[in-house]
């Protein structure tokens, strides 16, 4: 009975045999082939969406010479069935099937016979639904809103008001803004439970200020180390060891194009710098006004001990 139910289980998840492998890099956990486009073969509509432009537009061109070598192939198979055709002329009966499958119909060539007219409208049908197909791809390629969030090589924790705080900038790389953005900071890192098992346990970090109603320029995002916090009492050699990463994620509404964008960024344990502060950007002009330096966006001095 045991062994049915195993085979039974195993006959309805086809995918459990299967190996996952996962790298740990500087504290950050990468899934080996994750992202890649071609490892999305059995989902083709995803692939389309998320392979390069180069790899889009030459499966397109693969796909539409091969649609008509097909369709020229059934040509061939009608005999002399196209007038101004030449009897048994592959080449011939290719670009008629190309003038066909784009509506091009320049005349010179027509089919004369049952048999191909028959042909010509599934070709004519099969053009209509693969324009109708390939058009609403390529827009949904251009229409995908994206977000140029640029985020501080390194996080650092450093005393503000009075208390160590972990801080990191992030700035708008677009001259709009991105309204009612919002960010959020979560901790991950390994630990062992009650009964030994490992596990990588996720905590959330709590933002001084995680909303903002017009993100334009720049933005230092604050978490208090408190003794509420899951950075309370730890030290940088703990967080290497306990490959300790922090994910944050940041999302709101583009202006431009009235979308939802969001940005990701991970910084990983030796990315937090301890002691030190980030140079400052804004500066003030002789008459008055303000200025940001974006140069020093990622520059960091040590604090004096």
């Amino acid at each position: 009975m045991k062994f049915r139910l195993q085979k039974l289980f195993r006959k309805q998840d086809p995918h459990r045999q299967q190996r996952v492998y996962i790298k740990i890099r500087d504290g950050q956990f990468n899934i080996v082939g994750l992202g890649a486009w071609y490892s999305y073969w059995r989902d083709p509509y995803h692939l389309l969406l998320t392979i390069p432009w180069t790899g889009f537009l030459l499966l397109i061109a693969v796909a539409y010479l091969a649609i008509n070598a097909i369709f020229a192939l059934a040509y061939l198979a009608g005999g002399d069935c196209i007038e101004n055709a030449r009897p048994g002329s592959f080449s011939d009966v290719f670009f008629f099937s190309v003038q066909t499958l784009a509506s091009i119909g320049y005349g010179a060539m027509y089919p004369k016979t049952t048999y191909a007219h028959i042909i010509v409208t599934i070709e004519a049908i099969a053009g209509l639904m693969g324009i109708a197909v390939m058009t609403g791809l390529a827009f949904a390629r251009f229409s995908r809103p994206t977000a140029r969030v640029v985020f501080s090589r390194v996080a650092v924790i450093t005393p503000h008001d009075g208390e160590p705080t972990f801080m990191f900038r992030t700035a708008n790389q677009r001259r709009n803004q991105i309204i009612e953005a919002q960010m959020r900071a979560y901790l991950m890192r390994d630990e062992m439970t009650a009964e030994g098992h490992k596990i990588r346990r996720i905590y959330d970090l709590k933002l001084r200020r995680n909303q903002s109603p017009s993100f334009a320029l720049s933005w230092s995002a604050m978490h208090t180390i408190d003794e509420f916090s899951p950075l309370y009492g730890m030290t940088p050699e703990f967080l290497v060891k306990t490959h300790t990463s922090i994910v944050i994620s940041l999302s709101g509404i583009d202006e431009t194009v009235a979308q939802v964008v969001h940005a990701r960024h991970t910084y990983s344990a030796s990315q937090i710098l301890w002691n030190y502060e980030f140079a400052n950007i804004m500066h003030d002009t002789e008459d008055g006004h303000r200025y940001i330096d974006y140069r020093a966006f990622h520059d960091v001095f040590a604090l004096d001990e």
